[in-house]
């Protein structure tokens, strides 16, 4: 097996991960050909098919299955190379892979590019959006060096820096808004818009209600804050949204603005990362900055 490279092992990993050949050469920026040439020549070292090819997607076969701990294994301990290097030097450099949940990104990224940009402008940022128990999974396995989540993720294994905290509002029809704010009593009688399964903000929304599934809008899930908004103005309930979506989200949709009494239910936004990162001490400082200026 002289001939195994890392880029082959690369290659495999982001086939395992999107079971598409073509999804996966997007996400390793080569021809979905090219793609298939290295897999193949990958299977010829190591002895077996590693994929069952489909009509429209492929599965890991038992010896891909059998395989796939080992490989991520050792791009995990490639990276941490690579981690130690940046690391040994004091501050951060060259590229961070950050994960951000899709109800803080398009919010807080504009903000918080310049000012990364500003503090560390020798740092490349690679972006990952995703829902939080993928980010969780892909920080665990060194596929990003942290995360920007809302808190608390209580994994031991995890680092968790507050950045700060925001209120939640409601979002009713434009002909709500001179109507009185409800209160949780209230809120368990409407017809209350959600994300879909999957996304942290949708768990919170319900422990504010004290809802549980069966109490929300049935097939009216959402995928984004903006979808949940629009439906909002359609007339087909109500819905929850981040104090940091507002200006972003209703300025173009006919619905109203309320502020809840004290307590308002919020969220924690916060910054975490594996303790054991050769990147600890540089992301603490990081954090500590982001905190301050965010």
């Amino acid at each position: 097996m002289k001939n195994l490279t890392l880029k082959q092992l690369r290659y495999f990993e982001a086939l395992a991960d999107q079971a598409h050949f073509g999804r996966a050469a997007d996400v390793t920026a080569i021809s979905q050909p090219a793609l298939s040439v290295q897999i193949r020549e990958l299977e010829t070292q190591l002895g077996g098919p590693l994929f069952e090819r489909g009509g429209r997607s492929v599965t890991l076969t038992a010896l891909g299955e059998a395989l796939r701990p080992r490989i991520r294994a050792v791009l995990q301990s490639v990276d941490d190379l690579g981690d130690a290097a940046r690391g040994a030097g004091g501050g951060l450099r060259g590229r961070l892979r950050l994960g951000i949940i899709p109800t803080i990104a398009p919010y807080l990224l504009p903000r918080l590019m310049g000012q990364l940009a500003r503090g560390w402008p020798d740092l490349a940022i690679d972006i990952r959006e995703t829902v939080t128990s993928a980010l969780l999974r892909e920080l665990g396995e060194g596929r990003i060096d942290c995360a920007i989540v809302a808190l608390p993720i209580g994994e031991p294994a995890f680092t968790e820096v507050p950045l700060f905290s925001e209120p939640f509002v409601l979002v009713r029809p434009e002909a709500d808004a001179d109507r009185p704010m409800p209160g949780r009593d209230e809120l368990r009688e409407m017809r209350l818009l959600l994300l879909e399964e999957g996304h942290c903000f949708r768990d919170q929304a319900l422990s504010f209600c004290d809802l549980d599934r069966a109490h929300t809008a049935l097939g009216l899930d959402a995928t984004s804050l903006s979808t949940l908004v629009q439906m909002v103005g359609a007339g087909m309930g109500v819905t929850l949204i981040p104090e940091m979506a507002v200006e972003v989200e209703t300025r173009a949709a006919p619905v109203s603005v309320g502020r809840f009494s004290e307590p308002q239910p919020a969220r924690t936004v916060g910054m975490i990362w594996r303790k054991t990162t050769p990147l600890a001490e540089a992301l603490e400082e990081m954090a500590g900055k982001l905190a301050a200026s965010v």
